[in-house]
């Protein structure tokens, strides 16, 4: 299956596949659509994927013959792709199920389904090891037994592979590694609806980010029984692609609205919940003088709606790069869900490998849980590589970017440690930040330091953060001047001032800001590779800002006005190459993409042999060959292990290749 991502954030992505009955665009909702019993029609609502159960039509003499003479697409009324479940639901709610593995994979290929699933074992939240591991042995040996059967017949149908492992973090990464190594198409996250059912939002998280942690990066995941739209933006911040709701039916039989902010009754409503077609023409009122049956749809098609919209949203968020600030705020709609957000920040260091390395958007901090946010993460990561000099100096934030607006006068510092004479060459200009912590002036214009917003007013857990932050940092310096906002703010407790606090003047050189961001952006030593010899800054008549960058008459590299990143030259490329030793910053290729590749054609996936592990999506990279050869360079658009793992689709955008 051809599995392509247009647009990243976090783990999320907007992406399509390609089926027998049409292209899929992910995320994506796909509504249950009961063999028998469906009532409404879901093509107006723009769904371009449903999914239906095997075994019920399998059961069910008359359905049988009518899917295996007509098909399930007429059976069910829809177009478009269809995906069915094998019977695992019945297995979970009854016990067992009279079909085998192979009959219901036969039978759901025989009535010409585009995505069917091999019978797997869907084990509780919380059950015994023992009955997980024993079950989970099953499940795997049967996704095996599914793979062969549609190998050795040939299917056009694609293949669900599910992963189980009960709440057992180890399991659920145990299942997922062993599925992964078959190759399937795509692989659901099963047995997660008691947990989503009693708002153990948190539990799902662990389960969740075990599994696709350990899943291809190449392949949909499907998070099985997820309707609830308050959930959905979490979950494809995990990385889940898919979703398949029969909430929007089974709420709306008890009365029941769906929102983004929770559920609502019917007999507790005065007004209608949104703006759907159904919420704009009718009242409470008019809803509950209704037959049920009628009724029932109504509530139905708003469920609908409102789901729908809400995977709109996500996907423009994605495109957008502020999915994550839309996380922060569905996550306020219940406790449980503000609990699960939070555990999430315990995999920020996972959710780093995939965020994209500049985005369009700014960083919004809407609390605490920001502070776990990945930019975050990769910030502090990089102040603790950077080269260091001999002295730091804290000053308080001022207008952003902070090295444009400094004040004339720096006042009073207090001082940490050793205290000596202050030499501004020996000196590290930093101001203090939530949620940065630290913004080197030199570097303050680079992407999010920037490009961000937080409330004036500080928040206890920004204000600890930040202090514990700078407690453990000091130990890199042998003397900390801490301008008196700063000391008073964070209560560091400090009370000695500097003598010479009073007569601290400095000012931000031009040609160290473009090597600190070069040593920001590619790694410590990259500023003086690149700019070396005489250097001649050019900058914008209208703002003022660095755009282009000479060394001895020759262009190096431009600076992106949006994010302050160097987009490199064809000099620029050179000195970076041969100045950074293999692997950084490079992507190797194969041997029959190189003359492609000089021409200044686009690196596609399956041609990439090796990478840099530090690559991220949008990073400015190296293109080479297996003697690092430089044959060209651009821009990422895939991580890593992206890169690694796709075999379709383009891994880099070329800018210019070395004839």
């Amino acid at each position: 299956m051809k599995f392509t991502i247009k647009d990243k954030d976090s783990r999320g992505r907007t992406g399509v596949f390609e089926t027998e009955h049409g292209v899929v665009k992910t995320p994506n909702l796909m509504p249950v659509i009961h063999p028998r019993k469906q009532r409404i029609d879901i093509n107006k609502f723009g769904a371009n994927i449903v999914i239906t159960n095997a075994y019920l039509i399998y059961k069910d003499e008359e359905l049988r013959n009518r899917a295996l003479n007509n098909g399930i697409h007429d059976l069910i009324n829809f177009n478009g792709t269809i995906m069915t479940d094998s019977g695992s639901y019945q297995l979970s709610v009854y016990g067992d199920v009279e079909v085998s593995n192979r009959e219901i994979i036969e039978f759901q290929e025989a009535i010409k389904t585009d995505i069917g699933t091999s019978l797997d074992i869907p084990t509780p939240p919380y059950s015994t090891r023992t009955k997980t591991e024993k079950d989970l042995e099953i499940t795997l040996n049967r996704a095996k037994e599914g793979k062969e059967i549609r190998d050795n017949r040939e299917m056009k149908m694609l293949l669900n592979s599910v992963v189980q492992g009960s709440t057992f973090s180890d399991l659920r990464a145990k299942s997922a590694k062993d599925l992964s190594a078959l190759d399937c198409d795509l692989y659901p996250i099963g047995a997660v609806v008691p947990l989503m059912e009693s708002y153990c939002y948190s539990d799902l998280v662990d389960v969740v980010m075990n599994s696709v942690s350990n899943l291809p990066d190449s392949k949909p995941k499907h998070l099985m029984g997820a309707g609830h739209p308050m959930l959905f933006a979490l979950a494809v911040a995990m990385g889940c692609d898919l979703f398949d709701s029969a909430a929007y039916i089974l709420y709306a039989e008890n009365d029941r609205f769906l929102t983004i902010r929770g559920t609502y009754k019917l007999e507790n409503l005065h007004e209608m919940p949104c703006s759907c077609e159904v919420c704009s023409k009718y009242t409470p009122d008019d809803l509950r003088a209704m037959d049920k049956k009628e009724r029932t749809k109504l509530i139905a098609e708003h469920n609908l709606h409102i789901s729908f919209a809400e995977i709109r949203v996500i996907r423009q968020a994605i495109i957008d790069g502020n999915l994550m600030e839309l996380v922060e705020e569905r996550s306020r709609a219940h406790p449980t869900l503000l609990d699960a957000y939070r555990k999430l920040g315990d995999y920020s260091n996972d959710l780093e490998v995939y965020e994209p390395r500049v985005k369009k958007s700014a960083f919004f901090y809407t609390g605490s849980e920001s502070l776990k946010r990945p930019e975050v993460t990769r910030h502090l990561i990089k102040l603790k590589k950077m080269d260091k000099k001999r002295d730091l100096a804290i000053l308080p934030p001022y207008r952003k970017p902070y090295s444009n607006h400094l004040p004339d006068n720096s006042g009073d510092f207090y001082v940490y440690g050793d205290e000596m004479e202050i030499d501004l060459d020996e000196t590290d200009f930093m101001v203090v930040d939530i949620p940065f912590c630290l913004v080197p002036l030199n570097v303050d214009e680079a992407y999010p330091l920037s490009q961000h917003e937080s409330p004036k007013i500080k928040d206890v857990d920004g204000i600890e953060f930040v202090k514990n932050f700078l407690l453990d940092f000091a130990h890199n310096y042998s003397q900390i001047l801490i301008h008196s906002h700063v000391a008073e703010d964070y209560q560091l407790g400090l009370y000695r001032k500097h003598p010479q606090s009073n007569i601290i003047n400095f000012k931000i050189n031009d040609q160290d800001k473009i090597k600190a961001i070069a040593d920001y952006q590619f790694g410590n030593g990259a500023g003086d590779s690149l700019f070396n010899g005489e250097i001649e800054i050019e900058k914008s008549k209208k703002t003022g800002k660095i755009r282009h960058v000479y060394c001895d008459g020759e262009l190096v590299a431009n600076m992106r006005a949006s994010d302050s990143y160097f987009v490199l030259a064809k000099e620029g490329a050179r000195r970076l190459h041969k100045a950074i030793k293999f692997p950084k910053n490079r992507v190797v290729v194969t041997a029959d993409s190189e003359p492609f590749t000089r021409e200044g054609r686009s690196v596609f996936s399956k041609f990439v042999l090796d990478c840099d592990s530090n690559i991220r999506a949008k990073d400015e990279v190296l293109i080479v060959n297996e003697n690092d050869d430089l044959l060209a360079f651009g821009r990422s658009l895939l991580n890593h292990n992206e890169m690694m793992n796709f075999n379709v689709g383009q891994a880099i955008k070329n800018r210019k290749g070395y004839l």
